[in-house]
């Protein structure tokens, strides 16, 4: 029963995440406010890539402001992802591997401020 209940919140999330995703893209909320929003799952990989995604969105804000086609790429690459988690589904195999090879541990943490955001983006990007 345990683990129905596991699934339960994961499609539960999923979905809660792939509205946060389109309400960023619509820019009708922030990457900020996303993120303080987002499901504190750590147990679920699929979320723990979108939160890479999500992440990686607003650490590239000055590519998407200087590159039109790289802004429509990665514009169309969340939508994939959000179009994905809008039913619960688990991203693909090869998604998740690609933000594992670089971030296996999670970025989700409890707490998430602007000082929080700042130090994990500096994480990733190995500043």
């Amino acid at each position: 029963m345990q683990n129905f209940n596991n699934n339960a919140q994961y499609i539960k999330d999923r979905k809660k995440v792939s509205g946060l995703i389109l309400d960023v893209l619509a820019q009708r909320i922030t990457v900020l406010q996303a993120l303080k929003e987002y499901p504190k799952n750590l147990g679920d990989s699929t979320l723990n890539a979108a939160f890479h995604a999500i992440v990686h969105f607003e650490a590239d804000e000055d590519l998407r402001n200087k590159d039109a086609l790289y802004r429509s790429e990665q514009d169309a690459y969340l939508e994939d992802i959000a179009s994905i988690l809008s039913d619960g589904s688990a991203l693909p195999y090869n998604i998740i591997e690609e933000y594992n090879k670089y971030h296996k541990d999670s970025l989700i943490y409890p707490n998430i401020d602007k000082k929080t955001v700042m130090q994990r983006l500096k994480k990733m990007i190995n500043i």
